[in-house]
């Protein structure tokens, strides 16, 4: 789903439209006529082998949350999810790249007791261990908390809660798919790092939100918990992915959504792939 425009000031404070109107490139998939980036939210769905993979699930429906633009939602997400050939339950597993409420949102769903149940049954759901342990010890705001308790302690309460020690070099958690420690944003923050018949891909999680980080990769969300780490680890990033094949997949990147690093003077670009 796309957000609304104001979510970028908000969220990239400096990608201000002057920053946005000297990066050429960004225009018009990216950002607006207006110079405001744009910004959706995704959930990516594989198949590896037989099973059934989803990356983050968005924002959920029926969900008290402060941000009015992710309140009480009523969405088809199910609907066309199923429509993808990933019905709820046909799902074997739900890797979460970091805990925040637009990438758990539809851990769970309404059940008829009014209760939190998780909305894919059969599903394993994985979150690396260090940003399950961040939350746990951390004091959090009463918003936080809230989707914590709507959207994660459910999952855990009914024994489908998988937490995973990621190796700083990644861990490998199924064939051609590995989990890659990208901290910054959140300290256990995870990428998703793809490989399948000689192509990769990497799924970028928030250590990358928008394409003009690509121009700009000092740029810091207003939510990065270490902006200093979240900046070290995003250059890191594109510097592995300069000048190769290896597709970027924006966990909020607009459509086209996907693309490939190239080197732009000081920063980098991002060449959109072609559909």
């Amino acid at each position: 789903m796309s957000l609304p425009a104001a979510t970028g000031p908000w969220l990239l404070p400096g990608a201000t439209p002057a920053v946005v109107a000297g990066v050429d490139w960004l225009k018009p998939s990216f950002a607006g006529p207006d110079d405001h980036i744009k910004l959706a939210v995704h959930t990516f769905a594989l198949e590896i082998d037989g099973l059934r993979v989803l990356v983050d699930t968005g924002i959920g429906n029926g969900k008290t949350r402060a941000n009015p633009a992710w309140n009480d939602l009523d969405t088809a997400y199910l609907e066309r999810l199923t429509d993808a050939g990933f019905a709820p339950d046909s799902v074997d597993y739900v890797i979460l790249t970091h805990l925040h409420a637009d990438h758990v949102g539809w851990n769970t769903r309404r059940a008829p007791d009014g209760s939190w149940q998780p909305t894919f049954p059969g599903a394993r759901y994985v979150v690396a261990a260090a940003e399950d342990a961040y939350w746990s010890a951390v004091e959090v705001e009463e918003s936080r908390r809230q989707m914590l308790d709507d959207s994660v302690e459910p999952v855990r309460a009914h024994g489908r809660l998988d937490l995973v020690d990621v190796a700083e070099g990644g861990t490998e958690f199924l064939p051609g798919l590995t989990l890659v420690p990208t901290p910054g944003h959140t300290p256990g923050q995870i990428a998703v790092a793809l490989s399948s018949g000689g192509h990769r891909a990497v799924i970028t999680g928030d250590c990358i939100h928008h394409p003009v980080q690509l121009a700009e990769p000092t740029l810091c969300s207003c939510v990065d918990i270490d902006p200093a780490a979240a900046v070290r680890t995003r250059t890191r990033l594109l510097d592995e992915l300069v000048d190769t094949d290896t597709l970027l997949l924006g966990s909020h990147f607009p459509p086209p959504t996907a693309g490939v690093v190239r080197r732009d003077g000081d920063g980098f670009r991002l060449l959109p792939a072609a559909h």
